[in-house]
Formats: structure tokens, sequence, C-alpha cells
């Protein structure tokens, strides 16, 4: 089908930060025998866990992964039998490659990763938006995200509350950009410095193989025990971890779990972790972001591979899309936020059936006709994950350097909430997942290097005199996390 032309967005929003089943587990995720006694005892075997396995065993130390699930990757995971091609259900871009650790490493033969196209369009009821309504929509975005950091710089107050007021019929579709696509969370519930403080994601790549299969490669070589969900972490005395295949003893334990697993109360800890640590799990809760994958055969839409598309909406039951994915014809409709966390609730049917009637409204009737075979993330229900990436409560964006502290000198967390500018990413919590490893080997002093000084914040942006495209006046991002989870 010809191409129709549109106006294009000079700049693709990226923040992050989502997967239930497991594409193609790596194979050293074979269930292993573990030993009764270890060096550090790992809990969670996504991009954290498996960061932190790989730098202990560099350092020649014995550890043990376990993993509650059947599968590696947590939030980062890829499914290749549903559709037959690669389908990402949780993180799927990979942020500032060009800073990112896992770009930085190589691995195996046959993972193809590609700059994703730096455009985007937005869809006003059956057309595209136009080059001046671009621009509107861009200088009210700008103005958005510029009145957020401004106000970041003062109090750590929910985002919502300084959005400008004179937005227009642009408002709905910054704050969806801003919160549900960025974080997960409505603009209400964010705060202003984790907004602020993000590390910026103006770039990203794509796995032509699934960011889940890239994440496997890494892992390779790593041994994991997995549906092994912890039942306790005993620190009184000896250091016990009770699993549902028996209890382990270490010198240290490194937990990378979701903050609403920890929240949850999911691992019960002895003695109960300090008040702080509780406060920091619960402030830091994970967003609702989910997407819905569609099949859609000889690419009806008429979009190029990898077109990101918006829509000009008036409310919040909206969401975005990211069509012909890696040249397959795969599209995915990605919600989030308030309305995600309503629609997921209500069971995988509705939201197939939401995003096949949002796409209908933007293209036309007949486009139902040529969705083939369907499946939607549910992310929230999840019983070892329970949401998507973490996004800081108003006043809260501190928690994330509380989490980084050791409880009882022997253990230690880990993930994409523990990092103050990369949270919402795989790149962030992989980072997170080595420099625990690395706290506890200092510990038992096997490394003698000093402590990484703390995450500097973002430099403020030099403006110019002419509005620029907003990534360009923020560090902080929309493209979909988990997941991105970078889901």
């Amino acid at each position: 089908m010809p191409r129709k032309a549109s106006a294009k967005i000079s700049r693709r929003s990226f923040l992050a930060t989502a997967a239930a089943l497991a594409a193609r587990p790596a194979a050293a995720a074979t269930p292993q025998p573990a030993p009764a006694a270890t060096d550090v005892i790992i809990v969670g075997a996504g991009s954290a866990g498996i960061a932190a396995a790989r730098r202990i065993a560099a350092a020649g130390r014995r550890y043990v992964l376990v993993e509650a699930s059947d599968h590696i990757g947590g939030r980062c995971i890829t499914d290749t039998k549903t559709f037959g091609v690669p389908f990402d259900r949780g993180a799927h871009w990979i942020y500032a490659p060009d800073l990112n650790p896992l770009t930085k490493l190589t691995p195996r033969r046959g993972i193809e990763v590609y700059q994703a196209p730096p455009s985007q369009k937005i869809r006003i009821g059956r057309r595209y938006a136009r080059e001046g309504e671009l621009e509107d929509f861009l200088s009210a975005e700008v103005r958005a995200t510029r009145a957020i950091n401004d106000a970041a710089r003062k109090a750590d107050v929910p985002c919502e509350q300084v959005v400008p007021n004179d937005l227009g019929d642009w408002r709905a579709t910054v704050e969806f950009m801003l919160g549900p696509f960025g974080c997960g969370k409505d603009l209400v519930q964010f705060s202003a410095l984790d907004f602020s403080r993000a590390a910026e994601r103006t770039t990203a790549t794509f796995c032509r193989q699934g960011f889940g299969a890239l994440l496997a490669a890494l892992a390779e070589g790593v041994t994991v025990q997995l549906s092994t969900p912890v039942k306790s972490i005993d620190s009184r005395r000896a250091l016990l971890v009770e699993t549902a295949k028996g209890t382990l003893t270490a010198r240290a334990v490194i937990v990378t779990v979701s903050t609403n697993v920890i929240a949850a109360g999911r691992i019960q800890f002895l003695p109960e972790l300090p008040h702080r640590s509780i406060d920091a799990f619960g402030r830091l809760s994970l967003g609702s972001y989910d997407r819905v994958a569609l099949e859609l055969v000889g690419n009806p839409l008429g979009l190029d591979s990898d077109d990101l598309v918006f829509e000009k909406s008036t409310d919040s039951h909206t969401a975005a899309m990211l069509a012909n994915v890696s040249g397959t014809p795969l599209c995915l409709v990605d919600v989030g936020g308030a309305f995600g966390r309503d629609l997921s609730a209500h069971g995988e049917a509705a939201m197939v059936d939401f995003a096949t009637q949002w796409l209908a409204g933007l293209y036309g009737a007949e486009i139902k006709k040529a969705i083939g075979r369907s499946q939607a993330t549910r992310w929230n229900a999840d019983a070892f994950t329970l949401g998507a990436a973490s996004a800081a409560v108003p006043g809260a964006q501190l928690a994330r350097r509380i989490m980084m502290e050791p409880v009882n000198d022997a253990i230690w967390f880990a993930g994409e909430a523990a990092h103050e500018t990369l949270w919402g990413t795989v790149g962030g919590a992989w980072e997170s997942g080595e420099r625990a490893a690395e706290a506890v080997l200092r510990r038992m002093g096997v490394l003698k290097t000093p402590a990484p000084e703390a995450e500097a914040a973002p430099k403020p942006k030099v403006k110019g005199t002419r509005p620029a495209p907003p990534r360009e006046q923020s560090s902080f991002g929309g493209t979909p996390s988990i997941m991105r989870p970078e889901r």
C-alpha cells in the first residue's frame, strides 16, 4: 500500500520505562543444583541480577542466582512463539546507546542492533498533523517540560501542579506523552525532581531479534535457579535465604526484585527492613505500562518500519503505536497510567478491543478486518513483578539513594529503581546490579578500588532564542519503558 504523505516531528520522545513469557531462555538458565553455602546470593534474574552475577563471577567468587519465574530477563523478555517474529513483551527501546552499558558489551553472533528512526507522527482524527500544528504541539511540550524542570529546582512537587494552564487543546496529548507514556504514571502522581534528573534519552536503538534476546545472550554462561521464589531473608545471625526449594546461606545477598514486590511483603525480612527502606520502596512504586500487539499483514496503515504514532487526544483514554516493528507485520499499541491500569484490570479481551477501536478511530473501520493475531501484556497482574517500571511519587526522588544503602551490612538492593538518572531502563538496572556487586566485593575485601561517586544530576541545556524539539530541552523522554519497562 503506498505511503501517505505526512508531517513529521523532528525528534522522537524517549523514556522508558515490561514481559510475562519467556521467548527463548538462555542456555545458562537451565536449573542447576545450588550449594548450601556460597559467597553471594542474588535474588532475581533480570538485567540487574544477570549483571551482578557476571561481576561476582569475574571476581572469582561463588554466587547463586535464584529466579522466581520460569525464565530469565525479568521485565525484558522476547516472545517468538506467539507471532512467529520477535515480540518484546517488556523493554524494547535501548536508550542512549553511546552511554548504555549494554551496548558496550559484545553479545554472541546473530544479534543485530540498529538505530531507531528519529521521527514520530501525530494523528488528528483521520489525518496527520500539518506542519503548523506540529509546531504548536512542540511549543506546548517544550513549555510543559521547562515548567517542570524549573519547578524541580525549588521543590519536588507533582508534575501536574506546574504544567502551564494555557496549553489549549494540546494539553491532554502533552500530559500523556510526559506521564503515562513516559513513566507509566499520570503527572499528578509523578515527582518533578525524578522527571528533571532523568538522564537524556533522546537517542535509541532497537534489537532486531528483540531486547530480551539481547539480554539472554549476555546471560550465557550465567547459572540460574529458575522457578525458585524466595520466601524470606534472615540476617539476624548467619545470613539465611529461604526459597521454595530449600534454605541457602551466604555472606551477602543482592535483591533485584521490583519495588512493588518488596512493598507487597512477598519476601519476609528478618529483622524487618528499616522504616526508611520500607518507605522508599513504597514511594518508588511501579507505574502501569502495557502493550497490545496486533498483527497487520500487508501494511494496511501505509507506515514505515518502526514508525511511532500518537493521536491528538482529548482525554487520558489514548495510546501510542509503534508500527511494523523491525520490518515485521507487528504493531504495538501501548497504554499506561491510570487509564492503562484500569483497562488491564478488565482483561486481555478488553485491551485488544480498545486497541482495535482506537486504530479504527484513526484509520477507519476497515482496519479491523486487517487485524490478525493479537496479544496483550498485563504486568500489574504478574505475581513476580506487579507493575512496569518505577516512578517516584512527588517528594520521593531521594528514595532512590536510600535504596542503595545496605541493610545490616548484609543485604544490598539493585534494579532500575536503584538508579537516580537511568531509572526505568534496562541499562540502569544493569549498571545498578554491577554497582551492588562491587559494593559487596568491597565489603568482602576482594575489590580495593573506592566506591564511585554519586550520579551527577543532568546538566541543564543552554536555552536558545528559538524553541527546540522538547527532547533537546529536557533530559526526560517519553518512549515506552519497561519496560520501555525501555518497554
